[in-house]
C-alpha cells in the first residue's frame, strides 16, 4: 500500500499554480503569443510535481469500494474488500508517467495481460475546487479595483463552468469516444480505449500507449518513423527525379494536427482543447510503422453553436483569402466591433498589415514577431475589453489556438500554406453542409457542384505553390526522363 502525504506547502503551491494557470489564458488568449521556444506550462513546474501526494492504490481502492460496490468507507465490509482490490492489477508502477495539477497518470498490468493507464484524481481536489474557484473571484475583483480598464470576470465565469466538467472523469471518457467516433477517418489518429467496467468519476482506465511527446525531435530521429506519403511512384519522382527532400516528421505531423483540428472547429464544432506536447504523443503505428498521432486528456472540450461555428467559418475564410470587407462583417458579428482588427490579429498571431497582405502569403518574420511582442502590452485594455465581448466559445478557442501555435513554433511549422489551405477545405465543407439542409434537391446538386469546384480551386492553389517550390529545370528534366523511353 503506497502511504499518503499530508498536504502542506506542495498542495498550496499546485493551487497556487491551478490558479495561475488560469488567470495566465487571459494573456494566452491575447493571441499575441511569444514564439520563441520558452513556452511554459505552469503543470510542468518541478514545484507541482514534488508537491503532490503520491495518490494511487488507496484512492483506487476507494473509489471501487464506495463507488462501484457502494461500501461505506471504513466499515467492516470495506477493509474485507480492500483486499481484493490488489487482485485486479498483476502490476502497478508507483511512478507516475505524468503528472498535472488534477490528476496524475500510472502504468498498470490488468489480470488479463492487457496493459492500462489508469489516471487518478489527486484527493481533495473535489473539495478544494470551490475554494480555488472563490480565491480566483475575490483575486479579479482585487485587480478590477486597482485597474478598472480590466474585464477579467469571464475567467472566474469559464472557471465555474469547466472546472467540475474536468473533474467528472466519466464525462472524459464520453469525449474521448465521441471524438474517436467524429475522426475515425482519420488513421494517423489514436485515442486510447475507455475501460468503463473499471473507471468511476474520480478513476479513469484505459488502454496504455506509449509514444514521445510532439515537440520531442529527438524522440522522432531514434525511433526512425516512415513518415513519406502518397504513392510509390509519384513519391520517387518527387525524390529521386526531382532532388527533393522527402517529408520530414515535424511537417507532417504538423499537417496532421491542422487537419484534426480543422475538422473538430469548423466540421462539427466540437474542440479538443487542451492539446499542450504532454497530451499529444508520437508514435510508429505497430501494424504499418508510419507516423501515429496519440491524442490524452480528453476532460475539457469546447462544443460550439451552430451560429458561433458558421461565422467562425466565414471569418477564416475570409482571413485566408483577403476579402478585408468579409473579414470586418464576421469579425463584428463575433462581437468585436471597432475592434475587429484586433480580433482578426488575436485569431491569426499576426500584425494587422500582414493580415492586410494575406496571412497565406508569406511566413512569420523576425521583425513582425518583435513588433507583436512590442504592441501586445500596449493594447492590453483594448485585449481585456475584447475578450468581455466575444462570445463565451471564443475563449477555449484563442487558447487551443495558441497551443497549437506554440507546438508548430517547436517544430518549426508554424504558418505554412498548406495548413491554411486545410483549413479553407473545412470550411468550405462545412459551409457547404450547413447550405444542404434546408433546400430542394435540384439546389442541394448546384450546391454540391459549388462546393467541389471550390475545393478543386485550392487543390490547384496547392499545387500551383508546390511546383514554384521546385527548381523548374528539375521538374522539366523529371517530365522528360518520364516522357521519353530509356535507351536500348
Amino acid at each position: 500500500m503506497i502511504i499518503l502525504k499530508k498536504e502542506g506547502s506542495g498542495d498550496m503551491a499546485r493551487r497556487a499554480l491551478k490558479l495561475a494557470s488560469w488567470t495566465s489564458m487571459a494573456l494566452a488568449a491575447s493571441g499575441f503569443y511569444l514564439y520563441s521556444n520558452k513556452y511554459l506550462d505552469p503543470n510542468d513546474f518541478g514545484a507541482v510535481r514534488v508537491g503532490r501526494a503520491v495518490a494511487t492504490t488507496a484512492v483506487i481502492s476507494y473509489d471501487y469500494l464506495t463507488s462501484l460496490r457502494s461500501v461505506p468507507y471504513g466499515s467492516e465490509e470495506y477493509l474485507q474488500l480492500r483486499s481484493e482490490i490488489h487482485d485486479l492489477f498483476v502490476s502497478f508502477d508507483d511512478t507516475p508517467l505524468g503528472a498535472a495539477s488534477l490528476a496524475q497518470v500510472h502504468k498498470a498490468v490488468l489480470r488479463d495481460g492487457r496493459t492500462v493507464a489508469v489516471k487518478v484524481q489527486h484527493p481533495k481536489v473535489q473539495a478544494q475546487s470551490s475554494k480555488d474557484i472563490l480565491l480566483m473571484e475575490v483575486l479579479v475583483l482585487f485587480v478590477k479595483q486597482l485597474f478598472p480598464e480590466f474585464e477579467f470576470m469571464w475567467l472566474v465565469d469559464e472557471a465555474k463552468k469547466n472546472l467540475p466538467l474536468e473533474l467528472d472523469f466519466l464525462n472524459e471518457g464520453r469525449n474521448a469516444e465521441k471524438v474517436a467516433q467524429m475522426l475515425k477517418h482519420f488513421d494517423f489518429l489514436k485515442v486510447p480505449q475507455i475501460y468503463w467496467e473499471l473507471s468511476t468519476k474520480r478513476v479513469l482506465l484505459m488502454e496504455f500507449v506509449d509514444g514521445g511527446q510532439v515537440n520531442d525531435r529527438d524522440y522522432m530521429e531514434r525511433n526512425k518513423i516512415d513518415v513519406n506519403e502518397g504513392h510509390v511512384f509519384l513519391r520517387r519522382i518527387f525524390e529521386d527525379l526531382l532532388c527533393s527532400p522527402p517529408i520530414h516528421l515535424p511537417l507532417l505531423v504538423s499537417r496532421h494536427l491542422g487537419k484534426m483540428y480543422s475538422e473538430m472547429m469548423f466540421v462539427h464544432g466540437f474542440v479538443h482543447c487542451d492539446p499542450h506536447p504532454g497530451n499529444v504523443l508520437v508514435r510508429k503505428r505497430p501494424d504499418t510503422g508510419k507516423a501515429e498521432i496519440v491524442l490524452l486528456d480528453h476532460g475539457l472540450y469546447q462544443l460550439l453553436t451552430e451560429e458561433f461555428r458558421l461565422d467562425y467559418c466565414h471569418l477564416w475564410q475570409s482571413l485566408i483569402w483577403t476579402d478585408m470587407r468579409r473579414v470586418k462583417k464576421y469579425c463584428q458579428r463575433l462581437g468585436a466591433g471597432d475592434l475587429y482588427p484586433l480580433l482578426a490579429c488575436m485569431l491569426t498571431a499576426r500584425s494587422w498589415n500582414s493580415v492586410n497582405r494575406g496571412i497565406s502569403q508569406a511566413p512569420v518574420t523576425a521583425t513582425e514577431d518583435v513588433e507583436i511582442r512590442n504592441n501586445a502590452a500596449a493594447y492590453l485594455p483594448q485585449i481585456s475589453q475584447l475578450l468581455a465581448h466575444v462570445p463565451r466559445q471564443m475563449l477555449l478557442i484563442f487558447k487551443t489556438n495558441d497551443l497549437l501555435r506554440g507546438i508548430e513554433a517547436a517544430l518549426g511549422t508554424r504558418a505554412s500554406a498548406s495548413s491554411f489551405l486545410n483549413m479553407s477545405r473545412c470550411c468550405v465543407r462545412a459551409l457547404a453542409a450547413h447550405k444542404k439542409k434546408t433546400c430542394s434537391f435540384f439546389r442541394r446538386t448546384q450546391i454540391s457542384f459549388s462546393e467541389a469546384f471550390s475545393l478543386w480551386q485550392i487543390d490547384l492553389h496547392e499545387l500551383i505553390l508546390r511546383v514554384k517550390g521546385l527548381r523548374l529545370a528539375r521538374w522539366l528534366l523529371a517530365l522528360l526522363c518520364w516522357r521519353l523511353p530509356a535507351p536500348h
